[in-house]
């Protein structure tokens, strides 16, 4: 049971924010190196020298990698957010879309906690994000731990099951009106009524389009965060 198991980032809660001895250079990619064949990685963007920098935590769709969320990269550079972006453990998708809460909570911990050890974080400004089932987990997982993230961006969710209801988390959905995946009728259409009736603060965007990000709207969503 996930009760039994440590708090999301309690790690990260006591990790000392990172003290800088000279200006790190931006645009790169780190390994993560916590995992073996799945791992992740964090970017740094250009504009980062050292300075706290809001922070998303970017999760990959079903089958996927870490690296198909390079879609983000550009706006993070633009921008200057940090992107943390993580492996499932699972080859095929997230724990939590399996019911199987976990393996990735634990990972996802671990990631976190290194990340605000190594980098300057804004840790007011920190917020989670994905696409397809990496916004099933985004939407389940922040609103689990809503007290942790200021912002959840979930880009074409197929399901919403989180395992508790932390803190109010801001929440940016979006959906293709034509997505034979995650039919929006069945999904975004019903979660966006249900969390206003919760009292979130939920902005919505629906656009013509199959299953994929929108290169508009996902610049919507990071300017949203960063407002």
């Amino acid at each position: 049971m996930i009760a039994t198991r440590r708090e999301f980032l309690l790690a990260a809660a006591a990790a000392p924010a990172a003290i800088q001895t000279a200006p790190q250079p931006g645009g790169r990619r780190e390994a993560l190196k916590l995992g073996d064949d799945r791992d992740g990685f964090v970017y740094l963007p250009r504009g980062y020298a050292g300075r706290p920098l809001p922070m998303l935590l970017m999760l990959h769709g079903a089958g996927n990698t870490s690296m198909s969320v390079q879609y983000a990269l550009p706006l993070a550079d633009e921008l200057d957010v940090i992107v943390l972006a993580p492996d499932s453990r699972d080859e095929r998708t997230w724990d939590g879309v399996l019911r199987s809460w976990g393996p990735d909570v634990e990972f996802l911990s671990a990631a976190v906690a290194q990340t605000l050890e190594r980098h300057r974080v804004d840790r007011t400004r920190v917020g989670i994000g994905g696409f397809s089932d990496g916004a099933s987990y985004a939407l389940s997982f922040g609103i689990s731990y809503g007290d942790q993230f200021r912002a959840v961006i979930a880009m074409s969710p197929g399901v919403m099951q989180p395992i508790a209801a932390r803190g109010k988390p801001r929440i940016f959905i979006s959906h293709g009106t034509a997505d034979p995946i995650m039919p929006i009728d069945l999904t975004s259409r019903r979660f966006v009524p249900k969390l206003k009736d919760l009292g979130y603060d939920v902005t919505y965007r629906e656009y013509e389009g199959r299953h994929s990000p929108s290169p508009p709207v996902v610049r919507e969503a990071f300017d949203w965060f960063l407002r």
